[in-house]
């Protein structure tokens, strides 16, 4: 294993659970390991059908609202 990797790893290994395994997941997919799909919760299911109602009436994000989204996060 490569330094880099190694020091990948010891950073990675400090973030909660959830956190780790998408970026378990992520790695193995890079790797050429098929993952299986993620199970939602029922409240991100309930969530997720929302966004999606939400799109189907056009109730999107103006780009200034978009924009102002990402300064709020410093991007």
């Amino acid at each position: 294993m490569t330094r880099l990797l190694e020091e990948a790893f010891s950073k990675v290994s400090g973030l909660p659970d959830s956190q780790q395994d998408e970026l378990a997941r992520a790695l193995l997919e890079l790797a050429g390991v098929e993952q299986p799909p993620i199970q939602l919760t029922a409240a991100e299911d309930a969530d997720l059908a929302e966004a999606e109602a939400e799109i189907t009436r056009g109730e999107l994000a103006s780009p200034d609202e978009v924009r102002a989204m990402w300064a709020k996060h410093g991007l």
